[in-house]
């Protein structure tokens, strides 16, 4: 079975959390989602109330023991470019989702112009779970 990190904004902003939820949803019916925690509606901005050194451990281990990583990156978050950053290093597939802008707000250069990732932009969240559906119906 395919294993998946789920990466989104945690402590930058719990704003888009209901899509986190909706896309862990949509992967786990192509793997096993490692990071389910991150669409939970009670996790908040606060983050989770674990020493922090336990979260840096486990999310790096699950990161070695994924296969994907798949990040919502609409909201810009250190934790989650230090995830992809990770990600790549060790030459894992990794795929950023973003919800098109609607303030002016550009999305990261350091992440548009990296071609070896795959970057979807997306208007609304149906047109985000049809491109996992793609994506993972093809093959990767």
């Amino acid at each position: 079975m395919i294993k998946i990190y789920f990466a989104g904004a945690v402590r930058a902003g719990r704003e888009n959390q209901e899509a986190y939820f909706k896309m862990i949803e949509r992967l786990k019916e192509y793997g096993q989602v490692l990071t389910e925690h991150i669409g939970r509606s009670d996790l908040t901005t606060n983050g989770e109330s674990i020493p922090e050194e336990k979260i840096f451990e486990r999310d790096m281990g699950y990161i070695r023991e994924s296969d994907v990583l798949v990040a919502e990156v609409s909201t810009p978050s250190l934790g989650v470019g230090y995830e992809i950053g990770v990600a790549e290093s060790l030459d894992k597939k990794v795929i950023c989702l973003y919800k098109k802008p609607e303030d002016g707000r550009k999305i990261s250069g350091m992440i548009k112009g990296n071609g070896k990732l795959t970057l979807k932009q997306y208007d609304d969240l149906n047109e985000a779970l049809q491109f996992i559906d793609d994506y993972f119906n093809n093959g990767q």
